[in-house]
């Protein structure tokens, strides 16, 4: 007699382009917290190759076949058939748009989420990262996402990212002052801690309560719930 091997859940892949398995640990296990009440197991891959955190547009660009070689592989393996949508874990999405053209699935990237919570209904809102030499980068995503009207610019650290990566003390006061700056100074009704490494700063911020903060991940989970027709669309924010 043949053995039932379907999984009992439907899942979520977390793909997360950083080469860092401690990073891809935090964010899905944020995730977890948000979908496995509905029901579906949350399954975090690491891309096998690339940098330990991407800090420059050719680290996110680089980064692309990375996500889809990661995904493909899961998909074509025995539980492939579980996978329900795909969330592509790092702030630039590099990957999403290839993988949603070749995937019948829901493919959604933390950056999209986080800007599609921030904007909301014609709402102001900026970004506080660590990572200078993404700027542009975070600008042309928002400018594809079609809510350039309401963006007040990116806010960033004096210190580098990766010295604030090993340093999570001073990353948190650091950004911090940077979405201080971003309220304060720019208007921004809401703020993205833009980058998935991130995360565990990001709450840390959100509880604060020193602005209304949006968090990339569980704006993703958003999302895809609403994608997956779980529950109404809604924004993530001060999580």
């Amino acid at each position: 007699m043949a053995t039932d091997t379907t999984p009992s859940r439907s899942r979520v892949l977390l793909i997360n382009p950083n080469s860092n398995r401690r990073t891809t640990d935090l964010m899905t296990g944020i995730a977890e917290k948000i979908l496995a009440p509905e029901g579906l197991e949350v399954v975090g891959l690491t891309a096998t190759e690339g940098p330990d955190m991407i800090i420059d547009p050719v680290g996110l660009q680089s980064s692309v076949k990375h996500v889809q070689t990661a995904v493909h592989h899961y998909l074509d393996g025995p539980d492939g058939s579980a996978v329900v949508a795909v969330i592509v874990a790092a702030i630039g999405d590099p990957g999403r748009v290839e993988l949603a053209r070749n995937l019948n699935i829901p493919v959604v990237g933390i950056g999209q989420g986080a800007i599609r919570a921030a904007a909301g209904p014609g709402r102001r809102f900026g970004m506080a990262t660590s990572t200078p030499l993404l700027a542009d980068s975070l600008a042309s995503l928002v400018e594809e996402h079609g809510q350039t009207q309401w963006f007040t610019g990116v806010r960033l650290t004096p210190s580098e990212p990766l010295v604030l990566a090993a340093e999570p003390e001073k990353q948190f006061q650091e950004l911090l002052e940077a979405v201080k700056q971003s309220s304060r100074d720019d208007g921004a009704q809401a703020v993205i801690i833009a980058g998935g490494p991130l995360s565990e700063t990001a709450q840390r911020i959100a509880a604060t309560g020193t602005a209304e903060i949006i968090q990339p991940v569980p704006s993703a989970c958003s999302l895809v719930l609403n994608a997956i027709n779980r529950q109404p669309l809604a924004t993530h924010g001060g999580e």
